[in-house]
Protein backbone atom coordinates (compact mmCIF):
# COMPACT_ATOMS: atom_id res chain seq x y z
CA UNK A 1 0.00 0.00 0.00
CA UNK A 2 1.48 3.32 -1.00
CA UNK A 3 1.45 6.46 1.10
CA UNK A 4 -0.87 8.17 -1.39
CA UNK A 5 -3.65 5.84 -0.26
CA UNK A 6 -2.95 6.41 3.41
CA UNK A 7 -4.68 9.42 5.00
CA UNK A 8 -2.27 9.19 7.93
CA UNK A 9 0.80 8.92 5.73
CA UNK A 10 2.81 11.79 7.16
CA UNK A 11 6.54 11.75 7.82
CA UNK A 12 6.32 9.66 10.95
CA UNK A 13 8.78 7.04 12.13
CA UNK A 14 11.87 8.51 10.49
CA UNK A 15 13.98 6.70 13.05
CA UNK A 16 13.24 3.36 11.37
CA UNK A 17 15.22 2.40 8.31
CA UNK A 18 13.54 1.07 5.18
CA UNK A 19 15.58 -2.12 4.86
CA UNK A 20 14.09 -4.61 7.26
CA UNK A 21 16.01 -7.81 7.82
CA UNK A 22 13.50 -10.23 9.26
CA UNK A 23 14.56 -13.62 10.57
CA UNK A 24 18.29 -12.96 10.48
CA UNK A 25 20.50 -15.66 11.88
CA UNK A 26 21.76 -15.11 15.43
CA UNK A 27 25.32 -13.93 15.83
CA UNK A 28 26.04 -16.91 18.03
CA UNK A 29 23.96 -19.84 19.16
CA UNK A 30 24.26 -22.79 21.45
CA UNK A 31 23.96 -26.31 20.13
CA UNK A 32 20.61 -26.56 18.38
CA UNK A 33 18.29 -29.57 18.48
CA UNK A 34 18.33 -31.86 15.50
CA UNK A 35 15.77 -30.97 12.83
CA UNK A 36 13.91 -34.21 13.44
CA UNK A 37 13.29 -33.18 17.06
CA UNK A 38 11.62 -29.92 16.04
CA UNK A 39 8.88 -31.20 13.72
CA UNK A 40 6.51 -34.11 14.23
CA UNK A 41 3.02 -35.40 13.44
CA UNK A 42 0.54 -35.89 16.26
CA UNK A 43 -2.80 -37.55 16.96
CA UNK A 44 -5.80 -36.72 19.10
CA UNK A 45 -4.54 -39.10 21.78
CA UNK A 46 -0.99 -37.69 21.75
CA UNK A 47 -2.01 -34.03 21.57
CA UNK A 48 -1.77 -33.39 25.31
CA UNK A 49 1.79 -34.77 25.48
CA UNK A 50 3.07 -33.41 22.15
CA UNK A 51 1.54 -29.95 22.47
CA UNK A 52 0.18 -29.02 25.90
CA UNK A 53 3.04 -30.48 27.94
CA UNK A 54 5.74 -29.60 25.43
CA UNK A 55 4.55 -25.96 25.21
CA UNK A 56 5.54 -25.50 28.86
CA UNK A 57 9.19 -25.73 27.70
CA UNK A 58 9.01 -23.60 24.53
CA UNK A 59 6.28 -22.39 22.16
CA UNK A 60 4.72 -25.12 20.04
CA UNK A 61 3.11 -24.35 16.69
CA UNK A 62 0.28 -26.67 15.69
CA UNK A 63 -0.27 -26.80 11.93
CA UNK A 64 -3.79 -28.03 11.14
CA UNK A 65 -3.76 -29.36 7.58
CA UNK A 66 -5.28 -31.93 5.20
CA UNK A 67 -3.83 -33.83 2.21
CA UNK A 68 -6.34 -32.29 -0.23
CA UNK A 69 -5.55 -28.69 0.81
CA UNK A 70 -3.44 -26.85 -1.79
CA UNK A 71 -2.50 -23.88 0.45
CA UNK A 72 -1.43 -26.40 3.11
CA UNK A 73 1.10 -27.83 0.66
CA UNK A 74 2.35 -24.29 -0.05
CA UNK A 75 2.80 -23.52 3.64
CA UNK A 76 4.51 -26.79 4.62
CA UNK A 77 8.04 -26.16 3.23
CA UNK A 78 7.92 -22.51 4.36
CA UNK A 79 6.98 -23.17 7.97
CA UNK A 80 9.19 -26.25 8.32
CA UNK A 81 12.26 -24.35 7.11
CA UNK A 82 11.46 -21.39 9.35
CA UNK A 83 11.09 -23.66 12.38
CA UNK A 84 14.37 -25.44 11.63
CA UNK A 85 16.15 -22.11 11.13
CA UNK A 86 14.83 -20.91 14.51
CA UNK A 87 17.03 -23.65 16.06
CA UNK A 88 14.78 -24.76 18.89
CA UNK A 89 13.05 -21.52 19.84
CA UNK A 90 9.79 -23.14 18.72
CA UNK A 91 8.61 -26.61 17.76
CA UNK A 92 6.16 -27.60 15.04
CA UNK A 93 3.46 -30.25 15.49
CA UNK A 94 1.35 -31.16 12.46
CA UNK A 95 -2.21 -32.50 12.76
CA UNK A 96 -4.11 -34.00 9.82
CA UNK A 97 -7.71 -32.87 10.44
CA UNK A 98 -9.11 -35.59 8.16
CA UNK A 99 -7.73 -38.25 10.49
CA UNK A 100 -8.02 -36.22 13.71
CA UNK A 101 -10.83 -33.60 13.50
CA UNK A 102 -11.68 -33.30 17.20
CA UNK A 103 -9.06 -30.79 18.37
CA UNK A 104 -9.62 -28.48 15.39
CA UNK A 105 -13.34 -28.55 16.07
CA UNK A 106 -12.85 -27.71 19.74
CA UNK A 107 -10.67 -24.73 18.81
CA UNK A 108 -13.26 -23.45 16.33
CA UNK A 109 -10.98 -23.81 13.30
CA UNK A 110 -13.11 -23.44 10.17
CA UNK A 111 -10.52 -23.15 7.40
CA UNK A 112 -7.03 -24.50 6.76
CA UNK A 113 -4.14 -24.19 6.84
CA UNK A 114 -4.45 -22.85 10.37
CA UNK A 115 -1.49 -22.50 12.72
CA UNK A 116 -2.08 -22.09 16.46
CA UNK A 117 0.78 -21.28 18.84
CA UNK A 118 0.58 -22.87 22.29
CA UNK A 119 2.50 -21.44 25.25
CA UNK A 120 2.30 -22.88 28.78
CA UNK A 121 -0.40 -25.31 27.69
CA UNK A 122 -2.75 -22.70 26.22
CA UNK A 123 -3.43 -21.16 22.79
CA UNK A 124 -1.54 -17.87 22.62
CA UNK A 125 -1.56 -16.70 19.00
CA UNK A 126 -2.11 -17.98 15.50
CA UNK A 127 -2.68 -17.31 11.81
CA UNK A 128 -4.61 -18.78 8.90
CA UNK A 129 -3.61 -19.24 5.28
CA UNK A 130 -0.35 -19.83 3.43
CA UNK A 131 1.63 -16.79 4.57
CA UNK A 132 4.88 -15.85 2.79
CA UNK A 133 8.21 -16.75 4.33
CA UNK A 134 8.89 -13.29 5.82
CA UNK A 135 5.58 -13.22 7.72
CA UNK A 136 6.00 -16.76 9.02
CA UNK A 137 9.48 -15.89 10.32
CA UNK A 138 8.16 -12.67 11.85
CA UNK A 139 5.46 -14.70 13.63
CA UNK A 140 8.05 -17.15 14.98
CA UNK A 141 10.37 -14.33 16.06
CA UNK A 142 7.50 -12.75 18.02
CA UNK A 143 6.97 -16.02 19.91
CA UNK A 144 10.55 -17.09 20.48
CA UNK A 145 12.30 -13.71 20.45
CA UNK A 146 14.02 -11.99 17.52
CA UNK A 147 16.88 -14.03 16.13
CA UNK A 148 19.06 -11.00 15.59
CA UNK A 149 18.62 -9.16 18.86
CA UNK A 150 17.43 -5.54 18.86
CA UNK A 151 16.91 -5.39 15.08
CA UNK A 152 14.25 -3.58 13.10
CA UNK A 153 11.73 -6.40 13.47
CA UNK A 154 11.81 -5.93 17.24
CA UNK A 155 11.50 -2.17 16.83
CA UNK A 156 8.52 -2.53 14.52
CA UNK A 157 6.87 -4.93 16.95
CA UNK A 158 7.35 -2.45 19.78
CA UNK A 159 5.73 0.33 17.74
CA UNK A 160 2.83 -1.94 16.81
CA UNK A 161 2.26 -2.76 20.49
CA UNK A 162 2.37 0.94 21.41
CA UNK A 163 -0.14 1.69 18.65
CA UNK A 164 -2.43 -1.05 19.92
CA UNK A 165 -2.25 0.47 23.41
CA UNK A 166 -3.29 3.88 22.08
CA UNK A 167 -6.10 2.28 20.09
CA UNK A 168 -7.39 0.48 23.18
CA UNK A 169 -7.41 3.84 25.01
CA UNK A 170 -9.53 5.37 22.23
CA UNK A 171 -6.72 7.53 20.80
CA UNK A 172 -7.39 6.59 17.17
CA UNK A 173 -5.40 9.48 15.67
CA UNK A 174 -2.33 8.72 17.79
CA UNK A 175 -2.53 5.01 17.01
CA UNK A 176 -2.92 5.69 13.28
CA UNK A 177 0.21 7.84 13.24
CA UNK A 178 2.23 5.00 14.75
CA UNK A 179 0.78 2.48 12.30
CA UNK A 180 1.74 4.91 9.52
CA UNK A 181 5.29 4.98 10.91
CA UNK A 182 5.50 1.21 10.57
CA UNK A 183 4.26 1.45 6.99
CA UNK A 184 7.05 3.91 6.21
CA UNK A 185 9.53 1.14 7.00
CA UNK A 186 7.45 -1.86 5.90
CA UNK A 187 4.70 -0.92 3.41
CA UNK A 188 3.47 -4.52 3.21
CA UNK A 189 3.02 -4.95 6.97
CA UNK A 190 -0.52 -6.32 7.21
CA UNK A 191 -0.82 -5.49 10.91
CA UNK A 192 -0.08 -1.82 10.23
CA UNK A 193 -2.52 -1.66 7.32
CA UNK A 194 -5.22 -3.36 9.37
CA UNK A 195 -4.41 -1.10 12.32
CA UNK A 196 -4.89 2.09 10.31
CA UNK A 197 -8.15 0.76 8.88
CA UNK A 198 -9.30 -0.21 12.38
CA UNK A 199 -8.66 3.37 13.50
CA UNK A 200 -10.86 4.52 10.62
CA UNK A 201 -13.62 2.25 11.88
CA UNK A 202 -13.22 3.90 15.27
CA UNK A 203 -13.75 7.24 13.53
CA UNK A 204 -16.84 5.89 11.67
CA UNK A 205 -15.13 5.94 8.27
CA UNK A 206 -16.71 2.64 7.26
CA UNK A 207 -16.94 3.29 3.53
CA UNK A 208 -13.27 4.25 3.38
CA UNK A 209 -12.32 1.01 5.12
CA UNK A 210 -14.35 -0.98 2.60
CA UNK A 211 -12.47 0.78 -0.21
CA UNK A 212 -9.13 -0.05 1.41
CA UNK A 213 -9.98 -3.72 1.84
CA UNK A 214 -11.26 -4.03 -1.73
CA UNK A 215 -8.10 -2.38 -3.08
CA UNK A 216 -5.53 -4.55 -1.32
CA UNK A 217 -3.30 -7.01 -3.19
CA UNK A 218 -4.57 -10.58 -3.03
CA UNK A 219 -1.75 -11.84 -0.79
CA UNK A 220 -2.31 -9.12 1.81
CA UNK A 221 -6.09 -9.47 1.62
CA UNK A 222 -5.68 -13.10 2.69
CA UNK A 223 -3.60 -12.24 5.78
CA UNK A 224 -5.29 -13.06 9.11
CA UNK A 225 -5.20 -9.39 10.17
CA UNK A 226 -7.06 -8.22 7.06
CA UNK A 227 -9.46 -11.18 7.20
CA UNK A 228 -10.32 -10.27 10.79
CA UNK A 229 -10.79 -6.62 9.77
CA UNK A 230 -13.16 -7.60 6.96
CA UNK A 231 -15.14 -9.77 9.36
CA UNK A 232 -15.33 -6.90 11.85
CA UNK A 233 -16.65 -4.56 9.16
CA UNK A 234 -19.29 -7.14 8.23
CA UNK A 235 -20.33 -7.40 11.87
CA UNK A 236 -20.63 -3.61 12.15
CA UNK A 237 -22.71 -3.40 8.98
CA UNK A 238 -24.97 -6.21 10.19
CA UNK A 239 -25.40 -4.69 13.67
CA UNK A 240 -26.60 -1.43 12.12
CA UNK A 241 -29.67 -3.30 10.84
CA UNK A 242 -30.61 -5.03 14.10
CA UNK A 243 -32.57 -2.23 15.75
CA UNK A 244 -32.41 -0.37 19.04
CA UNK A 245 -30.47 -2.12 21.84
CA UNK A 246 -32.71 -0.47 24.45
CA UNK A 247 -35.75 -2.03 22.81
CA UNK A 248 -34.01 -5.40 22.73
CA UNK A 249 -33.19 -5.10 26.44
CA UNK A 250 -36.86 -4.40 27.12
CA UNK A 251 -37.88 -7.46 25.11
CA UNK A 252 -35.54 -9.61 27.20
CA UNK A 253 -36.83 -8.17 30.46
CA UNK A 254 -40.30 -9.37 29.45
CA UNK A 255 -39.10 -12.68 28.00
CA UNK A 256 -35.57 -13.80 28.97
CA UNK A 257 -35.91 -16.80 26.63
CA UNK A 258 -36.29 -14.63 23.52
CA UNK A 259 -33.09 -16.05 22.05
CA UNK A 260 -33.41 -14.15 18.76
CA UNK A 261 -33.47 -10.82 20.61
CA UNK A 262 -30.55 -11.91 22.79
CA UNK A 263 -28.51 -12.95 19.74
CA UNK A 264 -29.13 -9.58 18.08
CA UNK A 265 -28.22 -7.75 21.28
CA UNK A 266 -24.98 -9.74 21.49
CA UNK A 267 -24.05 -8.62 17.97
CA UNK A 268 -24.74 -4.99 18.87
CA UNK A 269 -22.77 -5.16 22.13
CA UNK A 270 -19.85 -6.64 20.18
CA UNK A 271 -19.60 -3.69 17.78
CA UNK A 272 -19.99 -1.32 20.73
CA UNK A 273 -16.80 -2.85 22.12
CA UNK A 274 -18.59 -4.57 25.02
CA UNK A 275 -17.06 -7.93 24.22
CA UNK A 276 -17.61 -9.67 27.54
CA UNK A 277 -21.27 -8.64 27.56
CA UNK A 278 -21.65 -9.95 24.00
CA UNK A 279 -20.06 -13.27 24.94
CA UNK A 280 -22.21 -13.66 28.05
CA UNK A 281 -25.40 -13.28 26.01
CA UNK A 282 -24.27 -16.01 23.60
CA UNK A 283 -23.11 -18.33 26.38
CA UNK A 284 -26.50 -17.93 28.09
CA UNK A 285 -28.27 -18.98 24.89
CA UNK A 286 -26.01 -22.04 24.68
CA UNK A 287 -26.78 -23.01 28.28
CA UNK A 288 -30.52 -22.81 27.65
CA UNK A 289 -30.87 -24.13 24.09
CA UNK A 290 -28.03 -25.51 21.98
CA UNK A 291 -30.53 -26.24 19.19
CA UNK A 292 -31.42 -22.57 18.66
CA UNK A 293 -30.61 -21.75 15.03
CA UNK A 294 -28.62 -24.99 14.78
CA UNK A 295 -26.18 -24.06 17.57
CA UNK A 296 -26.11 -20.52 16.20
CA UNK A 297 -24.90 -18.94 19.46
CA UNK A 298 -21.73 -21.06 19.46
CA UNK A 299 -21.08 -20.34 15.79
CA UNK A 300 -21.53 -16.61 16.39
CA UNK A 301 -19.16 -16.71 19.35
CA UNK A 302 -16.50 -18.38 17.20
CA UNK A 303 -16.90 -15.56 14.66
CA UNK A 304 -16.31 -13.07 17.46
CA UNK A 305 -13.13 -14.95 18.43
CA UNK A 306 -11.83 -14.59 14.85
CA UNK A 307 -12.10 -10.81 15.10
CA UNK A 308 -11.01 -10.41 18.73
CA UNK A 309 -7.95 -12.63 18.29
CA UNK A 310 -6.82 -15.59 20.42
CA UNK A 311 -5.00 -13.51 23.05
CA UNK A 312 -7.72 -10.95 23.73
CA UNK A 313 -8.87 -11.21 27.39
CA UNK A 314 -12.49 -11.50 26.24
CA UNK A 315 -11.58 -14.42 23.96
CA UNK A 316 -9.63 -16.21 26.68
CA UNK A 317 -12.38 -15.79 29.28
CA UNK A 318 -15.20 -16.74 26.91
CA UNK A 319 -13.30 -19.73 25.50
CA UNK A 320 -12.87 -21.13 29.01
CA UNK A 321 -16.59 -20.77 29.68
CA UNK A 322 -17.38 -22.25 26.29
CA UNK A 323 -15.22 -25.28 27.07
CA UNK A 324 -17.00 -25.82 30.39
CA UNK A 325 -20.34 -25.84 28.56
CA UNK A 326 -19.18 -28.12 25.75
CA UNK A 327 -17.42 -30.65 27.95
CA UNK A 328 -19.55 -30.59 31.12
Amino acid sequence: MSNSGNPYGGSYGGQMTANAQFGAAPASASAAPAAGDLIKETTTQAFAKDVLEESKRQPVLVDFWAPWCGPCRQLTPIIEKAVNDAKGKVKLVKMNIDDHPTIAGQLGIQSIPAVVAFIDGRPADGFMGALPDSQVRQFIDKLGGPAGGADQAAEIQAVLEEAKGLYDEGDFDGAAQLYAAVMQADPENAKAVAGIADCMLGLNQHERVREIIDGLPEDMAKSPEIQALAKKLEQIEEARKLGDPVALEQQLSLNPDDHAARLNLAKIRNVEGKRQDAAEHLLLIMKKDRTFEDDGARRQLLEFFEVWGPTDPATIQARRKLSSILFS
